[in-house]
């Protein structure tokens, strides 16, 4: 992640950082792990009677309108988990993107994506037409802003790609980010009123470095010089769902270091993604915090899929998890960077998820133990719904007029 050169605002921002931080944590992270089963069981009632529904709650909350095009920002009530909070642009206007250019990246060209997300407005961002949009540096994100890929096909590609950075309330919907690069060593804008120094970056596909109130949902991501979504630096409130992952290797890195505490507000929902062909590790790597993983489909991985270190919780429920066919990368889990004296006592734990070709789960600490089990619809038959509530990963092709 590449820092800004130091200023007086910057400064002032870094002193009141840890403070919103630890206002946007939830006090009891179960209550939300119960609102999205609660919210499944509600889409799951309402299948008999919604010929769109999929039994996915954040879909069927939208996708059933055909007129979504005119009613774009009702999006934002829709997202469920530790970022459901995150309303984007949803309160300000459409602003649409007609260029596909990044000309100046000090002095944005108005109509690019770059001039509408670093306004200091909300704004809920569209696009009017098919485009590939290759930045020259970091797309450096104000706050309440939606980028909304639909009813066009929208690609992030072949340059440095989106850095959300102590900034809150981000919906990222709808886009193809892949082949995403280093940039750096340039000056930046990131409001209308400040540029900036900026240091290399690592080349994610979306960087999450002290942000709050985050909604990535929906994407197609691949094939990017390090992570496709990182978190680190006491970033919380996120919900990553509904994208499809393919052809990377640290796919998820969530936690700066196992000596960054502040991580340990870190609370992140992870849900209803297809992780697909060519991923290698890290879906997710977790540090500190608390990760709830839940009806994903894990179509194979080459090393491990849920790995952590730093003492995470990782409460993995009715997912699908096929295993490689290579003998020694059946585990789904790897407890890093600790004995099995330390890591034994982190909470680690399965529940409802289904094990293909001798997949298996290590669970740990109170994760192991039937008294840490609490009531759950996903329970009985976790693993019927990840099918169908998967089947749509990834960023979807919607004509205006029509149920996307």
């Amino acid at each position: 992640m590449a820092i800004p050169s130091p200023s007086l605002s910057i400064f002032l921002l870094f002193l009141m950082t840890p403070a919103l931080i630890s206002a946007s944590a939830v006090p009891d992270p179960e209550l939300v792990v119960h609102e999205v089963h609660k919210s499944i069981n509600a889409s799951r009632r309402n299948l008999g009677y919604l010929s769109c529904g999929t039994g996915n709650p954040i879909d069927d909350c939208w996708r059933c309108d055909p007129n979504w095009e005119k009613n774009r920002q009702r999006l934002a009530d829709c997202a469920i988990g530790f970022g459901k909070n995150a309303v984007g642009g949803r309160d300000g206007r459409i602003y649409v993107v007609t260029d596909p250019g990044d000309y100046d990246v000090v002095n944005p060209k108005p109509g690019t994506l770059r001039h509408a997300v670093i306004q200091d407005e909300p704004l809920w961002i569209i696009f009017a037409r098919d485009m590939t949009i290759r930045l020259k540096e970091e797309l450096i994100m104000n706050s309440f802003k939606t980028i909304d890929g639909r009813g066009a096909s929208v690609h992030i590609a072949g340059g440095p790609c989106i850095t959300i950075q102590y900034v809150t309330n981000i919906i990222i919907h709808g886009l193809n980010i892949h082949d995403c690069k280093k940039g750096g060593n340039a000056m930046v804008r990131d409001s209308p009123r400040h540029f900036g120094w900026r240091t290399v970056s690592d080349g994610d596909g979306v960087s999450i470095f002290g942000g709050t109130h985050i909604w990535v949902d929906h994407c197609s991501l691949s094939n990017c010089a390090d992570g496709l979504v990182d978190a680190i630096h006491g970033s919380t409130a996120i919900t990553i769902s509904n994208n499809f992952m393919t052809h990377h290797d640290k796919v998820m890195l969530l936690g700066h270091s196992d000596t960054y505490t502040q991580d340990k507000n870190m609370q992140v929902t992870i849900a209803f993604n297809h992780f697909g062909e060519g991923l290698v590790q890290r879906i997710p790597r977790c540090r500190h915090g608390y990760f709830h993983v839940v009806n994903n489909d894990y179509t194979q991985w080459e090393m491990y899929a849920i790995g952590g270190s730093a003492n995470p919780t990782i409460n993995s429920q009715g997912n699908r998890f096929a295993a490689p066919d290579r003998t020694f990368s059946k585990e789904v889990t790897k407890h890093e960077d600790a004995p099995e004296s330390e890591w034994r006592n982190w909470n680690w734990r399965s529940e409802g998820d289904l094990m293909v070709n001798g997949a298996f789960f290590t669970a740990s600490g109170a994760g192991a133990s039937s008294s840490y089990a609490r009531a759950s619809s996903l329970g009985a038959r976790p693993s019927a719904l990840v099918g169908p509530i998967t089947g749509s990963a990834g960023a979807l092709i919607c004509k205006k007029g029509a149920r996307c």
